[in-house]
C-alpha cells in the first residue's frame, strides 16, 4: 500500500468521524420546505442574498421584485389563493418598512402571509449604537400584524417558522412577521440536531363547528323572512367551501349578492344572483345572511340610506371571529365557526320543512335585475373613440366571458368601481382587487402571484394612477415571462385628465399626468409586447390575442380625459372645504 493511499484513507476516516453540520441559512430553507412552501416573493440584499441563492438552489421558486411592497402584495394574494401563507423576504429597516404596508394590508384583508426580514443585531439595536440599518423591527411590526416573532438561536428556527405558519392560517387568517437577525444565518449546529429541531405543522386551521343552538336560532330567524338576502364576502371565497356555499344558496332559493372578491363563487349569471339589483336588495331585504362578509364601510356599516328604514333589517352572520359580531349593528343570530361547517349546518337544517322565499320577492329581484341589465347593455356595446369606461369595460367583459379560467386583477377609481359591476365572473377566486382598505398599488404584485400560483393567464385592468404605484414590475413580469396582460385605462389623470392649475401658473394640476403618455412603450422596453388602442373593438382584439399568446403584454387603452368622476363610488368620503362650499358673496 502506497504512502499516498494511507494518507487518503486517514483523511477519509477523519472526515467520517466529524459530525455533519448545518447552519441558519439551511434551517430556514428546510423549515419552509418541510411545511410545503414552494414560492418566495423577495427583494434581495444584505443580509438575505445568500439565503435566496441557496433557496433557489434547493428548488424553491424565488421571484425577485423591484420593490418590497409589491413583493409583499404578491405574497399576500398567494395566501388568499392557496390557503397557505405566502412568504415575502426583505432586507432590514427600509426594506422591512416597504414590506410592512403589504403585511398590514394582508392582515386587514385576512390574507395569510409571512413577512421575513433580516435585521440588525439586538445588542447594538437595544443600545442604539448606530448599526447598519438599525431598527427595532419587531416592535414596529407588532401593532400591524396578527403575530410577530424574533429568532435568536438556530435551534429555534424550526419552531418559529411553525408558529408563524399556524398563526397566519388559524382562525381568522392574517399577516405574521418573522425577524431574523443577521448573525442567526451563520450560526452552526449539528445537522442531525438541526433536523430534529424542525416542526411540520399539523392541522393548522382545524374546522370550527358552530353550536347547534346557534344554527337552530339562525334557521328560525330565516324561516320568518319575507325578503331574505345572502351576502357572500371574500371570506367565503377564501374558505374554498365552494360546493357547500352553492348548496346553501340553491337549496334555500334565497337571492345572493357577492362582494367583489366573492364574485364567481357562484357565477354572476346565476339566476339567484342579485348583483345587478344591489341597491334594491340591500334596501328592501328584511333578513340578511352575511357569509364571510363584514359590515364595514364597504357595506355602509349596516346602517344609513343604503339599508332602508332604521331597524328594518335582521342580521345573521357567519364568521370565524366571534369579536366580529355586533361590530356595527346587532347580530340577532351569530354563527361562529368556519364557513364550510356553518353553511353545511344551515343546509342540513333545511332538510325538513323548508319553504323557499315568497315568489313576490324573488320575482321583484329578477325583474329589477333584468331591467338594469337591459338599461346598461347599450352603454357596453359602444365603440366610440375616444373610449369611455363603459365601452372599454364592455369589451373586457367579453374577453373574460370567453376565458372564465383567467384571473382578473383590478384597481383604480372609476376603473375599479365600474368593473366590479360590469365584468361578470364565472369561477371562484378569479377576481382579485383592492379589498377592504381600497389601497392602490396592489396590481402588479397581485398579477405576478396570480400567474405564479395558478399557472393561468392573468388580465390586470388598471387605472393610470393605480398603475403608477407598481408599474416598474412590468420588468419582473417580462423577466419571468409570465402570462400577464396589463390594460392601462389612460385618461391622462386621477379621476379625470382635465384639471387645471387654478392660479394659471406653469405647474400642472396635481390631478393630471403627462398627456397622451404611452405606457405600452414601458413593456416594449423590457422585451414584452406593447399595444396602443383607441376603440373598444381594438381593445377586445388586442386583449384576446395577448391572453391567447401568454406573452407579457401591456395595452395602453386611450380613454376620454373627460370620462370618470371624482372618487368613483367613495365620493362621499372626500371632504370639501367649508369655505368653498358656502354661499358666494
Amino acid at each position: 500500500m502506497s504512502a499516498v493511499t494511507v494518507l487518503n484513507n486517514q483523511a477519509t476516516a477523519a472526515t467520517d468521524a466529524e459530525p455533519a453540520l448545518t447552519d441558519g441559512f439551511q434551517l430556514v430553507i428546510d423549515a419552509l420546505k418541510l411545511n410545503g412552501i414552494e414560492n418566495l416573493y423577495v427583494v434581495p440584499g444584505i443580509p438575505i442574498s445568500d439565503l435566496l441563492r441557496m433557496a433557489q438552489g434547493e428548488g424553491l421558486r424565488v421571484i425577485s421584485f423591484r420593490h418590497e411592497q409589491n413583493a409583499g402584495n404578491a405574497a399576500a394574494i398567494a395566501g388568499f389563493l392557496t390557503k397557505k401563507p405566502g412568504v415575502c423576504m426583505t432586507v432590514s429597516a427600509p426594506g422591512f418598512l416597504n414590506g410592512l404596508t403589504a403585511l398590514a394590508n394582508a392582515t386587514t384583508n385576512c390574507f395569510p402571509m409571512i413577512l421575513i426580514s433580516g435585521s440588525s443585531e439586538r445588542e447594538i439595536v437595544d443600545l442604539q449604537q448606530g448599526d447598519y440599518e438599525e431598527m427595532d423591527q419587531l416592535a414596529i411590526a407588532k401593532p400591524l400584524c396578527k403575530a410577530a416573532f424574533r429568532v435568536l438561536h438556530a435551534q429555534d428556527i424550526g419552531i418559529a417558522v411553525a408558529r408563524a405558519i399556524r398563526a397566519a392560517v388559524s382562525g381568522r387568517p392574517g399577516g405574521v412577521y418573522l425577524d431574523l437577525p443577521a448573525k442567526l444565518f451563520s450560526q452552526v449546529m449539528d445537522a442531525a440536531e438541526g433536523a430534529r429541531s424542525l416542526v411540520k405543522v399539523v392541522d393548522a386551521a382545524p374546522a370550527q363547528l358552530p353550536s347547534p343552538d346557534s344554527v337552530a336560532r339562525a334557521l328560525e330567524v330565516l324561516k320568518g323572512a319575507k325578503r331574505p338576502l345572502i351576502i357572500l364576502g371574500k371570506g367565503a371565497a377564501y374558505a374554498q367551501a365552494d360546493e357547500a356555499v352553492r348548496e346553501l344558496v340553491e337549496k334555500s332559493g334565497i337571492p345572493f349578492l357577492p362582494m367583489s372578491m366573492a364574485k364567481g363563487l357562484l357565477p354572476d349569471t346565476h339566476p339567484q344572483s342579485a348583483g345587478a339589483a344591489r341597491s334594491m336588495v340591500l334596501k328592501d331585504a328584511d333578513v340578511v345572511v352575511l357569509v364571510g362578509a363584514r359590515l364595514n364601510w364597504l357595506l355602509s356599516h349596516g346602517k344609513g340610506k343604503t339599508w332602508g328604514e332604521p331597524g328594518s333589517k335582521t342580521f345573521i352572520q357567519i364568521d370565524i371571529e366571534p369579536r366580529e359580531m355586533d361590530s356595527n349593528v346587532a347580530i340577532v343570530a351569530p354563527l361562529v365557526g368556519d364557513i364550510g361547517s356553518c353553511v353545511s349546518a344551515l343546509t342540513a337544517g333545511m332538510a325538513k320543512g323548508w319553504t323557499p322565499p315568497p315568489a313576490e320577492w324573488t320575482g321583484a329581484v329578477s325583474a329589477r335585475k333584468e331591467a338594469n341589465i337591459a338599461k346598461m347593455a347599450p352603454k357596453l356595446m359602444s365603440n366610440a373613440s375616444p373610449m369611455n369606461f363603459h365601452g372599454a369595460l364592455g369589451a373586457l367583459r367579453r374577453v373574460v366571458q370567453e376565458r372564465p379560467e383567467a384571473l382578473l386583477v383590478n384597481e383604480g377609481a372609476n376603473t375599479l368601481d365600474l368593473a366590479r359591476g360590469i365584468i361578470d365572473m364565472h369561477q371562484p377566486r378569479k377576481r382579485l382587487d383592492v379589498g377592504t382598505w381600497g389601497v392602490m398599488g396592489i396590481g402588479m404584485g397581485f398579477a405576478v402571484a396570480a400567474a405564479v400560483e395558478s399557472g393561468k393567464p392573468v388580465l390586470a385592468v388598471e387605472g393610470d394612477s393605480a398603475f403608477g404605484f407598481s408599474g416598474m414590475e412590468v420588468e419582473t413580469i417580462c423577466r419571468y415571462n409570465l402570462p400577464v396582460c396589463i390594460v392601462v385605462f389612460n385618461n391622462n389623470g386621477i379621476y379625470k385628465g382635465t384639471d387645471v392649475n387654478p392660479t394659471g401658473g406653469s405647474d400642472p394640476s396635481p390631478m393630471v399626468f403627462v398627456p397622451d403618455s404611452r405606457y405600452d412603450k414601458m413593456m416594449e422596453a423590457f422585451g414584452g409586447a406593447g399595444v396602443n388602442v383607441t376603440t373598444p373593438d381594438e381593445l377586445y382584439r388586442a386583449v384576446s390575442a395577448a391572453m391567447d399568446s401568454g406573452r407579457p403584454t401591456l395595452i395602453n387603452a386611450v380613454i376620454d380625459p373627460n370620462a370618470g368622476s371624482e372618487s368613483g363610488n367613495i365620493g362621499s368620503l372626500n371632504p370639501t372645504s367649508a369655505v368653498r362650499k358656502g354661499p358666494k358673496t
